[in-house]
């Protein structure tokens, strides 16, 4: 089937299979000059007349304010204070096996991870007379099962966890026993928590295959705080140089052989990096650095051009300001209630909240994004289309000083304006089994 388009008459859909493509303001694909005349220009008075249930309550919401660090540090201490133990877990092969005690707070994306977490509960105080007195209450312990999938891992590490560790946890712990399933950049704050922000995600899988043919590949590392320093993360991203930004701190691991057993670790310190950040860091980058690695501290434009630029494939232009922290905020467009809906995701949020069956809006301070899920629906298209209008407009009344500009995007034709949101970005993750 085909269809003949004119020049400055495309739809939306045929814009977004082009990459660059952002002049959607100049054309609004839900109406046309007939519908204008026939229904007028009022979005409110036509839903209503058409009987379509909306809830657009989030785009007119303030944007949630972040936590204060002092407050975060006393989040951190709270849900640490009844954990008892915790107790690591991964998958090799087709089994689990112990974590060894160095490696918790260290991750990889192609590997799942069960930590079973004992926690003191005080239990309830029994009511009795007076003449009795007051029973004390004694604590009892309960259990909580957080399994971790990384984005890169198959959902077979799920079922070989339901088939034999969960089965065991259940004999032994019966009805004292949780199960949480997390996956990556999705995890709870109580779980969170638990590594005090030295929370670092690696690509790949923890024991890969030596290529003997060549030197081990640098890594890169940024680390992030999403809101709050509960949520603090260091993710490793693309090794290049244009993968800095000098509002942040980053590791730079350099092996100098195959194996990776000896090198160099660079911690990286932004001109424009919080002191905060510099600390923690630091703390992470001395925990990185193995037996037979030096590390060595270096400031923005102090860099050694031996081994740091060339690790990093040279010198490239980067990022120098990171204001789009104070102003992201990312939002769902679904029918999945059986009425269109709008709703927030949370400050932290990451690449794999942009759902293939949604539309997205993101709003990064200076420029609205609205993303185009693979499978959704003209309806869903045309709905969040309206709804992105109204909250550009509501915006340049509220924030007249920071105008927004819309763009439209899909999955694979975003640009760096869009990515930078996202901590850690990377391919989009293959279909799993």
């Amino acid at each position: 089937m085909s269809a003949g388009l004119m020049y400055r008459t495309e739809s939306q859909i045929f814009k977004s299979k082009f990459e660059g493509w952002d002049d959607v303001m100049a054309v609004d694909f839900t109406r046309t000059a007939e519908s204008v005349i026939r229904r007028g220009v009022d979005l409110k008075k036509i839903l209503e007349k058409d009987q379509i249930k909306t809830d657009l309550t989030a785009l007119f919401m303030p944007r949630q304010g972040s936590m204060g660090s002092e407050e975060a540090k006393a989040v951190i201490e709270e849900f640490n204070e009844d954990l008892h133990r915790m107790e690591a877990f991964v998958l090799e092969g087709k089994k689990f096996v112990r974590l060894p005690e160095k490696e918790p707070g260290n991750f990889f994306s192609g590997d799942c991870y069960v930590f079973l977490c004992t926690y003191w509960v005080p239990a309830e105080e029994s009511s009795g007379d007076e003449d009795s007195g007051e029973k004390e209450a004694e604590e009892t312990q309960m259990h909580t099962v957080y399994f971790w999938q990384g984005r890169d891992a198959s959902n077979m590490g799920w079922l070989t966890f339901t088939f034999s560790l969960q089965k065991k946890f259940e004999q032994t712990f019966k009805n004292t026993l949780e199960v949480v399933r997390m996956h990556q950049q999705q995890e709870n704050l109580k779980f969170l928590s638990h590594f005090k922000s030295k929370f670092v995600i690696h690509r790949g899988k923890r024991k890969e295959p030596i290529d003997r043919s060549r030197i081990a590949p640098a890594r890169l590392y940024q680390l992030r705080i999403n809101d709050s320093l509960v949520c603090a993360r260091t993710i490793e991203i693309d090794a290049k140089g244009s993968s800095l930004n000098s509002v942040f701190c980053h590791i730079l691991n350099v092996p100098f052989d195959r194996s990776a057993s000896n090198g160099i670790i660079y911690l990286w310190i932004g001109s424009k990096a919080a002191e905060e950040d510099v600390q923690l860091a630091n703390e992470i980058a001395v925990e990185m650095t193995k037996y037979h690695y030096t590390m060595q501290i270096v400031k923005e434009g102090q860099e050694p051009d031996n081994f740091f630029w060339n690790a990093l494939g040279g010198k490239k232009p980067y990022e120098s300001n990171a204001d789009f922290l104070q102003f992201s905020r990312l939002f769902r467009c679904s029918n999945e209630k059986g009425y269109f809906t709008v709703s927030e995701k949370c400050a932290d949020f990451c690449q794999d909240d942009l759902a293939d069956d949604d539309i997205m809006i993101l709003d990064n301070g200076e420029e609205v994004f609205l993303w185009v899920g693979q499978k959704s629906s003209e309806v869903e298209i045309k709905l969040a289309f309206k709804s992105v209008q109204v909250y550009v407009q509501n915006l340049r009344n509220k924030q007249p000083d920071r105008p927004r500009k819309l763009l439209l995007t899909a999955k694979g034709k975003e640009s760096k304006k869009f990515t930078k949101c996202f901590h850690g970005w990377s391919a989009y993750k293959s279909p799993q089994a």
